[in-house]
């Protein structure tokens, strides 16, 4: 069930989406060494944000799994900066991460939870 949220007010043409939505895709499950069939990622671009008074390019991301080992979150943190920085052109110091791991009876599918 891990969950990649990207908001970003970086405009993304509709070609592109398709190679960062399937880049992030195999980068969580890199990362996670969690199956990719199971990993859901969400791209928000061209949102209206602002960070630190200026909107020059800002990225918020929620990265969610299940027993995210939170001893690791650092490591995450470099990774998922350093693919904002490719695809986006956004400087790690213009992005915020929050990381969460939900108990799994918080976390549905399938018409069930986890």
């Amino acid at each position: 069930m891990p969950t990649l949220i990207i908001q970003t007010n970086v405009e993304i043409t509709a070609d592109r989406r398709r190679k960062i939505l399937g880049d992030a895709s195999s980068t969580v499950a890199g990362m996670l060494g969690k199956p990719e069939g199971y990993v859901m990622v969400i791209l928000n671009p061209n949102t209206d944000m602002l960070f630190a008074g200026t909107d020059s390019p800002l990225a918020f991301l929620e990265l969610k799994s299940l027993g995210l080992p939170e001893e690791r979150t650092s490591e995450f943190s470099a990774t998922l900066c350093g693919f904002m920085n490719t695809h986006f052109g956004i400087p790690p110091e213009r992005i915020y991460i929050e990381f969460a791991s939900p108990p799994r009876h918080m976390f549905g599918w399938n018409s069930g939870t986890f």
